[in-house]
């Protein structure tokens, strides 16, 4: 039988009190997609995280191709053949796409102490259009890049060197479905080059359709390893979370459509240059209005302009009383809050404390007499850490160490402790486990029944029936359909007015 291509040896990680990985054992064969899932906080990412050099482990050890790997960083890890595209942001603001791709690799184009960077610039560009993505040059800025472009030059820096091992921690999440369609041709790939993918998703149909065996996680402990062709979605989610979860965490509510109910926020003629154009809508109270279409549609730059963060917005957005939204201080100091795509990079502050980012908006709220007593703050931080179940050692734990889930669970906690009327929500379960998932979908369904309004954008169709009573469709920038919940909306309903 031929060796496997890595093997774990009780591998062990802890961070304070908390053990991430419990001495895990794992091994991975040749030319195979291998599913790695588990609860937010399970250990996936960690154990991956020590496999590349992110995290050194504190016990255990990697076999890669017969011999032990130890990296020290990605690029130590890179040169033993393994590779990570991360879930978040994995490019540097402030160099070009092509120093982005070949980062600590740089010495290929040094000639006598001297960079060679146009060499450097058509190589990186040979390899974009090689790969499909020519429509990003390579000697740019890469901060010129739109998020989902941004992880397509991630791809390429590290699929280009054809890794032994590639890792693919929750990237799905961060693109259209071109994009999952190009990853998904590379995973396929390297599959067939007697190469192995790991491959990271809450997506559990996603993971069925793309892997060979699936192996979960839940407490830092592996549960089992099974092949993915007899797996189901149900069964996966029982070893997920220990327990039968159900598929049923969407609404089953289908209101009276004719009742009437009051206008809390007002959008007309919103326009933004290349991304929206001419956009108007009302929002409710206790109403979640969903907004939907493909990735390049216009919906993500609407929740910015909502809740001011679009400067160069024209158009109105208002409320019930007539006043205006024209930058964020307005939106925070009239109660509406914002939860962004890219969490960590526009919704949250990294590193910083879970305290200081629960309390950030409503500080001017708990100061007294202009002062912030840190005893209050951290009554305030706590209570509402506590009601969003966050998994942390305490509030004052940095927000970099926790898992996706418990992160966006920060982002909410922050609003909800600022008592938000209006809460604009995009893509709030990307990269979020089931059980997750279930919790917010749950909080959002309370939040409505309290009187709260929601605008939720999202990428996911069964999330937009699951939970809106109202879903407008944008293609191309404009609004291109309204729906009203009801039973007998399908998919292929909203799928229609997206293409």
């Amino acid at each position: 039988m031929a060796q496997p291509i890595l093997i774990a040896e009780n591998v062990d990680k802890s961070f304070g009190i908390t053990h991430a990985v419990k001495h895990v054992s794992l091994q991975f064969e040749r030319g195979e997609i291998r599913g790695l899932i588990g609860e937010n906080g399970s250990g996936k990412s960690t154990f991956c995280s020590m496999l590349c050099g992110i995290y050194h482990s504190d016990g255990g050890r990697f076999m890669l191709n017969g011999k032990e790997i130890r990296a020290h960083n990605q690029v130590d890890a890179n040169r033993a053949g393994v590779s990570i595209i991360v879930q978040e942001m994995g490019t540097l603001s402030g160099l070009t796409v092509a120093e982005n791709i070949f980062l600590g690799n740089e010495d290929r184009f040094i000639r006598l102490g001297v960079k060679n960077t146009p060499a450097m610039n058509r190589e990186a560009q040979r390899l974009l259009d090689e790969y499909g993505f020519g429509h990003i040059k390579a000697s740019l800025m890469i901060d010129h890049f739109h998020f989902e472009d941004r992880k397509l030059v991630e791809i390429v820096k590290a699929t280009y060197f054809k890794p032994q091992v590639l890792i693919v921690d929750e990237t799905t999440t961060a693109l259209s479905q071109y994009g999952r369609d190009e990853l998904y041709k590379i995973m396929n790939a390297t599959r067939a080059d007697n190469r192995t993918v790991i491959f990271i998703s809450h997506d559990l149909n996603e993971v069925l359709q793309h892997t060979d065996h699936i192996s979960v996680l839940r407490d830092g402990e592996l549960i089992d390893t099974i092949p993915s062709q007899s797996a189901t979605e149900d069964e996966l989610k029982r070893l997920m979370v220990g327990r039968e979860l159900g598929s049923r965490y969407y609404r089953t509510d289908y209101p009276d459509e004719t009742k009437p109910l009051d206008m809390v926020l007002s959008v007309r003629g919103v326009s933004v240059p290349g991304q929206l154009q001419d956009v108007s809508f009302d929002l409710h109270r206790g109403e979640i209005l969903g907004v939907g279409g493909l990735s390049e549609c216009g919906m993500h730059e609407l929740g910015k302009a909502v809740f001011g963060a679009s400067y160069d917005r024209k158009g109105s957005v208002t409320l019930a009383d007539g006043t205006a939204i024209r930058s964020i201080p307005d939106a925070i100091r009239h109660s509406i809050g914002y939860a962004s795509k890219d969490r960590d990079n526009e919704s949250i502050i990294v590193n910083d404390s879970i305290c200081d980012n629960i309390v950030l908006p409503s500080a001017n709220d708990l100061a007294e007499n202009g002062v912030l007593m840190q005893r209050k703050l951290n009554r305030f931080a706590g209570e509402h850490a506590d009601h969003m179940s966050v998994k942390m050692t305490g509030i004052g734990q940095f927000v970099s160490d926790l898992s996706g889930g418990n992160k966006q669970k920060v982002v909410v906690a922050r609003w909800l402790g600022k008592a938000s009327d209006i809460l604009v929500l995009d893509s709030p379960t990307r990269g979020i486990d089931v059980k997750v998932k279930a919790d917010i979908y749950s909080l959002m369904a309370e939040l409505r029944a309290a009187g709260k309004s929601i605008l939720m954008i999202s990428e996911e169709i069964q999330e937009l029936l699951g939970m809106c009573d109202r879903i407008l469709i944008m293609k191309d920038g404009k609004i291109n359909a309204e729906f009203i919940r009801s039973r007998e909306l399908g998919e292929e309903d909203i799928i229609a007015k997206m293409l």
